[in-house]
């Protein structure tokens, strides 16, 4: 009776078991489906939107060919196309959707704690047209906001077209905007990363909402790939890990980017509220005014403008001199103050790669001066750069370490980028400093209330 009792209960067990099993499956393969085609589609967009970017460059050097080639009508020409593109910009971003100014990430975490709401009929064609502008103006913004924030509304989209559940709704939301962050860069891991480490608070941890991430940043992926190819965002030669005896160098430089992540953020914010202070005329001709500027600095110095796209492999093959370096980090530092504070559309990654970029270059040059033993490649601390600004300011250093390696291909450098980007984050938190996307949104936040 013992032996007929004990099989009883233990076939009864492994058909709890495998109902259990059976009933997670039928649960999952609808949510895994819909993120799939949230994923897929957000792929899509982001390689739309890069191509359209490149049409808008385009755009402008056929102006400028077409034009008589003297120097006044060159440069009035230049300040006008970017002016005119950003004022643009600005318009429909105040009058059609407000939420749209900025990178929009802060915006899909204040959705995912349900504190902001998504408007994706409104959010999807503006944030595509205002940021094409902005960005194709010169502005000094990069396109992984917008994709980011774009491809959490078209979870939102997927979501409200197959009427889904408010918790699978929360999970295509976070899927989308890993999607997004995989679009801009051809980084899928970054993408994944991005939703678990930084969206933390608000995302809702559990077996099916991870493996919807997962299963969106890689149809995400395959789907930008199939339109702009498999080579890695930025073409780069593969570095050598460096000596173990030059690694206090990296502690180093984590340091000095943890002190200037806190500063760099704390800067953010109040050139925010500087623009936003602005009255009458000035507040209205804001996009004219800071879009002119742009133009004017696209002709005479046009390293100083656009998202770093090309300023980041340029320095990395020693396009600058040295001295250059720390000139263009400085004023690439102000241009991406006044372009993302005026509250133009636009993403703040990519900005923030081509500074880390150029000090890197700078402080690795200096570091094989003063410590010739070492052999060190200025190119090391360039990739480091790239993550620890990141790291320092958003507070994410598993997305940064991802991100830099998945855009170069180096993988051979993840212990220097661990170690930089680490300090960095223990810096910038040590200093009092708040990741920036939570500042954000709690601005955000608060100028509602008003």
């Amino acid at each position: 009776m013992e032996i007929h009792s004990e099989r009883k209960t233990g076939g009864t067990e492994l058909g709890r078991v495998l109902n259990r099993f059976l009933a997670a499956e039928k649960k999952s393969t609808p949510l895994l489906f819909w993120a799939a085609i949230a994923g897929a589609l957000t792929g899509i967009l982001g390689a739309l939107f890069q191509i359209s970017i490149g049409k808008v460059g385009g755009l402008r050097q056929a102006l400028m060919d077409s034009l008589p080639q003297t120097p006044y009508i060159l440069v009035a020409a230049s300040v006008l196309f970017s002016a005119v593109l950003v004022f643009l910009a600005f318009l429909v971003v105040r009058k059609a959707a407000p939420e749209t100014g900025g990178s929009g990430v802060h915006e899909i975490e204040g959705a995912l704690d349900d504190v902001r709401p998504i408007r994706w009929k409104a959010v999807l064609p503006v944030k595509f047209f205002t940021g094409l502008l902005s960005l194709g103006g010169g502005m000094v913004l990069g396109r992984e906001g917008p994709t980011i924030q774009m491809g959490g509304n078209v979870g939102k989209m997927v979501a409200d077209f197959f009427k889904v559940s408010k918790d699978d709704a929360h999970s295509l939301i976070a899927a989308g905007a890993g999607g997004g962050l995989t679009a801009a860069f051809n980084a899928p891991l970054a993408g994944i990363l991005f939703v678990f480490e930084e969206m933390r608070p608000e995302f809702k941890y559990n077996f099916l909402s991870v493996q919807a991430v997962l299963v969106a940043s890689a149809a995400s992926d395959i789907a930008l790939r199939a339109i702009m190819g498999q080579q890695p965002d930025i073409q780069m030669i593969m570095l050598p890990a460096p000596s173990l005896s030059s690694l206090w160098l990296f502690l180093v430089f984590g340091i000095l980017f943890g002190v200037f992540g806190v500063l760099f953020n704390f800067l953010l914010v109040k050139t925010l509220d500087f623009f936003s202070n602005l009255k009458g005329y000035l507040f209205s001709l804001t996009g004219l005014l800071v879009g002119g500027l742009i133009g004017l600095l696209a002709w005479f110095f046009p390293d100083t403008v656009g998202g770093g796209y090309e300023v980041i492999p340029k320095a990395i093959s020693g396009g600058f001199p040295v001295m250059v370096l720390l000139i263009l980090f400085a004023a690439r530092f102000g241009t991406t103050m006044i372009s993302y504070g005026s509250g133009a559309p636009g993403g703040i990654f990519a900005p923030m790669l081509a500074l880390g970029t150029l000090f890197g270059m700078w402080f690795g040059h200096y570091a094989g001066v003063f410590v010739p033993g070492l052999d060190i490649k200025p190119e090391l601390f360039a990739v480091a750069g790239m993550a620890a600004l990141f790291c320092a300011t958003v507070r994410a250093p598993l997305t940064g370490i991802a991100l830099t390696i998945e855009m170069t291909g180096n993988y051979f450098l993840i212990l220097p980028l661990i170690i930089t980007c680490l300090t960095a984050t223990v810096v910038a938190e040590g200093l009092g400093g708040k990741p920036i996307y939570t500042v954000l949104l709690r601005r955000t936040l608060n100028l509602a209330k008003k």
